[in-house]
């Protein structure tokens, strides 16, 4: 069984306790994890408040910060295959999708790394004739960042990129459910040359570590993806230390079909959108709305599509949909179907977990149309996906942002002036029209409402982990005037 451990202070050390890891593939123990609870906490923040202030880092010109993150970016790149199989083995996200998105991770480092000597102050003509003010943009200080177990190389490269670029340190705490990748990474960080205390990856529960992080009085942000009931308390938290905070939460994302759309093009990116990483995807197109005269050709096509994937185990690369990550959310899924089913929503197909070892449940349909379905309210994070119809374009609209969340949406219409309408109507911090489930270290990424705020990606993403300085230089030789007189 193997055995992994937490990175702070540039050692590699194990926790206050530990935990056993499961392989959502076959239910069975695979691994040993650290536990972090408030000592390790306390441990890490400490060493990360050294090297911000005392250290080799703090003396860094920005150049050198982002030749570390060129060289960091270099060790993802090659290192990709074996983290993929890690976060495979740990979270049960087919090998197809983890390999490919991981080779691509190592572009978000390139990015902020070419981004890092580019963060700019700026000189403010001021109305004093003899004052110059400028603006410097310094890091905002130790950083908290949290990360899910689905996606967790890509959810912690938008952080850990932009916050290297602007000079911070960090303190990176996995998700107990699956960190092995994260710890690993680790080690990457390490041979990059990364001073002591730059960059420490813990992982541990909510209550014993997730806590002790958001409120430690020498954290300035913390940088949280996940829900918004963990996120209610992360804000909790930082009533304590009155950190800033940066939420990317999850979603509901509508799919709008219109009948003149590509409907072969449409239905695959609706199966990218709902069925790829089994459902479990923040941005995951879960509401399908599509226009009444094509519904039943359009969920007949889909149906065919669903039934057609291959589900199986996430290490084989032929494999199309493999495990959920936890028997928890797989229960919780079955659950949310079954009420919805008993409040009149139909199943077109799948519906019910999968017999046998794991943690398997099958792409799902639920046609809801004129059906208060909880379906159409509740997050599943799971492959299953609620159709309703629309008559109007005043209707869709109407339906898409008819959701607390507003974090992604999809558009299908080969009409161009209706999808400029539609993109400005549409609330929801992404729009994809005739494509879904893109992503670029360029483009800045988060929502509305329950999906949180804040951006991660472009150089917004850097801006954020920064704090501007006022400086004042008085320029004239003659004696300060009366001191009672505010100048």
């Amino acid at each position: 069984m193997r055995r992994f451990q937490h990175y702070i202070d540039g050692e590699f050390s194990d926790g206050e306790a530990s935990y056993p890891s499961i392989d959502p593939a076959s239910g069975a123990v695979w691994a040993e994890m650290p536990e972090a609870r408030e000592g390790d906490v306390d441990r890490a923040v400490n060493a990360a408040e050294r090297a911000l202030y005392d250290g080799p880092w703090a003396g860094m010109t920005a150049t050198q910060r982002g030749k570390l993150l060129y060289r960091l970016a270099d060790l993802v790149a090659a290192n990709a295959q074996i983290l993929a199989e890690l976060e495979t083995r740990d979270t049960g996200k087919i090998i197809r999708e983890t390999s490919a998105q991981i080779a691509y991770v190592a572009e978000y480092y390139r990015y902020y790394a070419g981004i890092a000597d580019k963060i700019e102050g700026s000189y403010l003509p001021i109305d004093k004739p003899d004052m110059d003010v400028w603006l410097r943009r310094e890091p905002i200080g130790v950083v908290a960042m949290v990360v899910p177990w689905n996606s967790q190389l890509f959810l912690s490269a938008v952080k850990i990129g932009p916050a290297l670029a602007a000079g911070c340190t960090m303190v990176v705490k996995a998700s107990e459910d699956g960190p092995a990748p994260l710890l690993e990474f680790a080690r990457l960080v390490h041979e990059a040359g990364f001073p002591a205390g730059v960059v420490n990856i813990i992982t541990g529960f909510g209550a014993s570590c997730g806590a002790a992080l958001g409120r430690h009085p020498k954290v300035a942000h913390v940088a949280f993806t996940g829900g918004p009931e963990t996120a209610r308390h992360v804000v909790r938290n930082s009533a304590e230390n009155l950190a800033s905070t940066s939420l990317e939460l999850g979603g509901k994302s509508p799919f709008i079909v219109f009948a003149d759309a590509d409907l072969e093009s449409a239905a695959n990116a609706q199966v990218a959108g709902i069925f790829a990483a089994t459902g479990q995807s923040c941005v995951a197109g879960s509401r399908l709305i599509v226009e009444r005269s094509i519904k039943d050709r359009f969920v007949a096509l889909l149906r065919e599509k669903a039934e057609a994937i291959r589900i199986g185990a996430p290490l084989d690369m032929a494999t199309e949909v493999g495990p959920l990550a936890t028997k928890r959310q797989q229960d919780n899924i079955g659950a949310l179907v079954d009420r919805s089913i008993a409040s009149g929503a139909r199943l077109v197909t799948g519906g019910r977990k999968i017999d046998g070892e794991g943690y398997y449940f099958p792409p799902t349909i639920l046609d809801c149309d004129d059906v208060a379905s909880p379906s159409l309210i509740e997050e599943f994070f799971g492959p299953v996906l609620s159709v309703v119809s629309f008559e109007t374009e005043a209707e869709a609209l109407r339906l898409a942002n008819d959701t607390r969340y507003g974090l992604a949406s999809g558009l299908f219409t080969q009409n161009l002036t209706r999808a400029h309408r539609l993109m400005k109507g549409i609330r929801a911090g992404i729009v994809w029209v005739n494509t879904y489930r893109a992503v670029s270290p360029i483009a800045p990424f988060g929502g509305f409402g329950l999906s949180g705020h804040g951006r991660e990606g472009g150089m917004a993403a850097a801006l954020d982990y920064t704090r501007t300085k006022t400086i004042w230089l008085r320029t004239s030789d003659d004696p300060i005037p009366d001191p009672f007189v505010m100048r």
